[in-house]
């Protein structure tokens, strides 16, 4: 017979208070919080059917177009052009646009709370240090777990799922973005302020410019997680490409989750190649003016 371990803390005890209080909290705030986040519902809604209302057509020459602003490469516009339109091919579309949505205000989202995070990162060893453990535990907790206070404060729908997304995919952007910033050279950085630059300054046409390569990969890999996100998303209730795996592994339906999970790659390809080939171009473009 095994011996059990010896019990130094009532888990059961704090569960109870744990839920308690977190349940006074949704019902004193979740209302409140609801209204607060309604416009971000309005804005991902409003993508979402702005992309299902366009034609196909318009959507593929938009992506195409971005493609070629972002990468000035033939090659690349091609290949967005031949992964959107077979996203069409497969029967997926209405849902690959749904996820789009997602994975577009998420992203931005994530992108504009990461970066001023991984600036404050970059000027203060203390809050490193305070943000590197919080960074680890949202990068290593299993998505599920906060799942549930989201869904408890809002009810299944597409705000826990935003919001779920938004904690699993921002740690990328916070982090490189510090590391980035850190990297710049301190001459250069002491150059500039002898010449009077303000700190400022400093930051914007300095420190960022030159870890502008950093930051892209930074906001690459967010992108990359956010899609990520896309199945477990689906559980409770964003729809889209995930909710078609998910369709697919309840009803055995192995056609379904194929063509669902070659949607959900080609969009990974699409927006991998974008970022990629706009960090690559930036960064010819820095060392050109140089």
């Amino acid at each position: 017979m095994t011996s059990q371990f010896p019990q130094f803390f009532d888990t059961r005890a704090f569960g109870r208070v744990l839920d308690s209080a977190f349940n006074d909290v949704v019902a004193a705030y979740g209302l409140t919080l609801e209204l607060i986040f309604l416009p971000v519902l309005k804005a991902l809604l409003a993508m979402e059917q702005l992309l299902l209302w366009l034609p196909w057509w318009a959507v593929l020459i938009g992506f195409s177009a971005f493609a070629w602003l972002a990468s000035r490469s033939a090659k690349i516009m091609a290949t967005v052009a031949l992964l959107i339109f077979l996203i069409g091919v497969i029967g997926v579309w209405e849902q690959a646009m749904a996820t789009v949505a997602l994975m577009l205000v998420s992203t931005l989202m994530a992108v504009f709370l990461g970066l001023p995070i991984g600036v404050l990162m970059s000027r203060s060893n203390r809050v490193q240090g305070i943000a590197l453990p919080v960074l680890d535990i949202m990068q290593t907790m299993p998505i599920f777990v906060y799942l549930i206070p989201f869904v408890m404060l809002f009810g299944p729908g597409k705000i826990p799922a935003l919001l779920a997304t938004i904690v699993f995919a921002i740690p990328p952007v916070i982090r490189l973005t510090n590391l980035g910033i850190r990297q710049v050279d301190v001459e250069i950085v002491e150059a500039s302020r002898a010449f009077g630059a303000s700190p400022m300054q400093v930051l914007t046409t300095v420190q960022a410019p030159l870890a502008l390569p950093a930051i892209l990969a930074g906001i690459n890999q967010t992108t990359m997680m956010a899609l990520s996100m896309v199945v477990i998303a689906s559980m409770i209730g964003a729809g889209g490409l995930g909710y078609q795996v998910l369709q697919g592994i309840q009803r055995l339906e192995i056609s379904r989750g194929l063509f669902a999970g070659l949607g959900i790659v080609f969009l990974a390809i699409i927006f991998d190649r974008i970022a990629q080939a706009y960090g690559k171009r930036m960064q010819k473009t820095l060392k050109l003016g140089a």
